[in-house]
């Protein structure tokens, strides 16, 4: 039995449920749903097939392709309005005379995001990132029609919570993170506006952060070990598909979608590779001895029992074979070459080494990796941009000579063009970057190739604590009094300290990354969830990243582009 639909997915069906399916009853007859590619890709992320045939649903088809009639059968057309499928007011007009009758109701669903995990959505709009820091794209209207774009499509989720949040923003010298929180300020007012008066909707005790990619490049380039960020960075999985062999399968090839029906991936995917490696091999111990166990009884009765629990059994242990796999093929990765990386990478990102002394000289801890011939450019491109990273920049000269003596001529704006994401490449660009003051992790418990956090888990924690200094991070409207960092507000009704309880009982926190969110940024939501208790972490992105994907992207940013339509995609 697959497991219960978490968080947001649950939120998105629940929605989709009420608007599509409330107007028929149960005893109505079976239902044919038409889905373009966006509905497709929605309703596989929040819903199953069993779910559907619940509501009625028997036939699920795709609205462009030629299909057999089934006049017998009414239909639910589940589409976007994009270019392709809006068509002129005057054949609407026709399609109204003509077909008034069999068309029982239109409906407008406001959602415009992927519920890519309970925590986690992403608005899938990858060139989002080539639009809002390409240089070649002088016209602000095309930056800004982006942002607008990003704005209605937040509300859209929003209000799928049920939330009328606060919205604040990481301050940066782009003003991007800036305009994009007004907007959707902006648009959060039209939203919930309810009469001619313009009265809105209540702030609700949630908060909105919106921060700019630039804001920490660590996380981006950095060798992750906790099992998901690990797989996805160093194996070939495509569209959340990972693909292998086992013992006894001929030599064909499997494939596993890596997704939250599977609760064994979401009880691994955050814990460090060498967690993972010690945890599956005892489930799979575990799992053969009840079998065997079982088949030690030779009773009738414990021979039927073993009848029907074998499948459980096989599913579970073909789960554990699967995960236990991905982690070998990370091992394997991580032992050839991948280790020798880690230390270097640690050391520069944190400015000490594991004992905690301070880094006196960045470039001799970056020079092993640049000579060693067995690391490919990729590897050694992530590490100097580390290295620039700890330096807040390196001189031109310096820089000239890091990429003529690596050989990354051909890839050198993966480096340079750092600088349109307001990332100091060359120390000049920028006198002294301020940088996030960081909170002291050093009582915690972590592996030592594993010692980096990502910043944006220190702004979780001190956004949920009222730490976030309102300088750096100011709000777009007024603060909701729950959040009020003077409590001037919200003391005049209550003590202080209940308002903080009030705050944090039910509370939700929202972060928005512009330019793509990583998995070492998405685990930290579930953690300060999970420490937090109360208080829900839901983070967000244009779409989610890899290194290398990130890496192509920046490397794009200098060069002319075919722009696509964002709202036909």
């Amino acid at each position: 039995m697959a497991p219960a639909v978490r968080g947001l997915k649950s939120f998105v069906w629940q929605k989709l449920k009420s608007a599509v399916f409330d107007d028929f009853t149960k005893e109505e007859e079976w239902k044919v749903m038409l889905l373009d590619d966006y509905t497709t890709k929605l309703l596989s992320l929040c819903c199953k097939m069993s779910d559907l045939l619940a509501e009625g649903v028997t036939v699920v088809e795709n609205v462009y392709k030629t299909r057999e009639p089934v006049p017998n059968m009414k239909a639910i057309y589940l589409i976007t309005p994009t270019k392709k499928v809006i068509c002129p007011d005057s054949l609407f007009n026709k399609i109204k005379a003509s077909c008034a009758k069999s068309i029982k109701k239109c409906k407008e669903i406001n959602i415009s995001f992927f519920p890519y995990e309970s925590q986690v959505f992403t608005l899938n709009i990858p060139d989002a990132f080539y639009r809002c820091y390409s240089p070649t794209l002088e016209k602000t209207k095309d930056k800004d029609a982006v942002l607008q774009v990003m704005a209605e499509q937040i509300v859209t989720l929003c209000a799928t919570l049920d939330e009328n949040p606060g919205v604040r923003y990481k301050s940066g010298p782009s003003g991007r993170a800036s305009k994009l929180a007004q907007l959707v300020e902006k648009s959060l007012e039209n939203y919930y506006k309810t009469d001619e008066r313009s009265q809105i909707k209540a702030k609700t005790h949630s908060q909105l952060i919106i921060i700019d990619r630039g804001f920490d490049p660590v996380s981006t380039v950095l060798h992750e070990l906790t099992f998901q960020a690990m797989a996805y960075d160093l194996l070939p999985i495509e569209n959340d598909t990972y693909k292998y062999k086992t013992e006894g399968s001929g030599g064909k090839e499997k494939e596993a979608i890596l997704e939250e029906d599977d609760d064994l991936w979401v009880k691994m995917r955050h814990k460090h590779i060498a967690d993972v490696l010690e945890e599956i091999p005892k489930l799979l111990k575990d799992a053969s001895s009840k079998t065997k166990a079982a088949e030690g009884k030779l009773s009738i009765s414990a021979l039927s029992q073993l009848m029907k629990k074998m499948p459980l059994y096989r599913k579970e242990i073909s789960k554990q074979v699967l995960h236990l796999n991905i982690a070998e093929d990370c091992m394997s990765k991580f032992k050839s070459n991948v280790e020798r990386l880690c230390k270097t990478e640690q050391d520069l990102a944190l400015g000490t080494d594991a004992e905690g002394e301070k880094v006196k000289d960045s470039m001799r801890v970056l020079l092993p990796v640049l000579l060693n011939k067995s690391h490919d450019s990729y590897d050694k491109i992530r590490a100097i941009l580390l290295y620039i990273f700890s330096t807040n920049g390196t001189t031109q000269e310096n820089l000239d000579k890091l990429i003529q003596n690596v050989h990354i001529e051909s890839d050198s704006d993966m480096i340079k063009n750092w600088k349109y994401l307001d990332v100091p490449v060359i120390s000049s660009f920028v006198a002294q970057q301020h940088k996030y003051v960081r909170r002291d992790r050093s009582k915690e418990e972590t592996f030592q190739l594993s010692r980096w956090t990502p910043v944006i888990k220190d702004v979780m924690e001190d956004a949920i604590e009222n730490k976030l200094d309102s300088k750096d991070w100011p709000y777009c409207s007024r603060c909701p009094p729950t959040w009020n960092g003077s409590g001037a507000v919200s003391a005049r009704q209550k003590p202080r300290a209940s308002c903080r309880e009030e705050r944090r009982s039910g509370a939700r926190l929202i972060v928005f990354v512009i330019g793509g969110v990583t998995y070492s940024e998405m685990r930290s939501a579930y953690e300060v969830t999970e420490a937090y208790k109360s208080c829900e972490v839901v983070i967000g992105s244009t779409h989610i990243l890899t290194p290398r994907k990130l890496l192509e992207e920046v490397k794009s940013l200098s060069k002319p582009k075919d722009m696509v339509c964002i709202k036909d995609e």
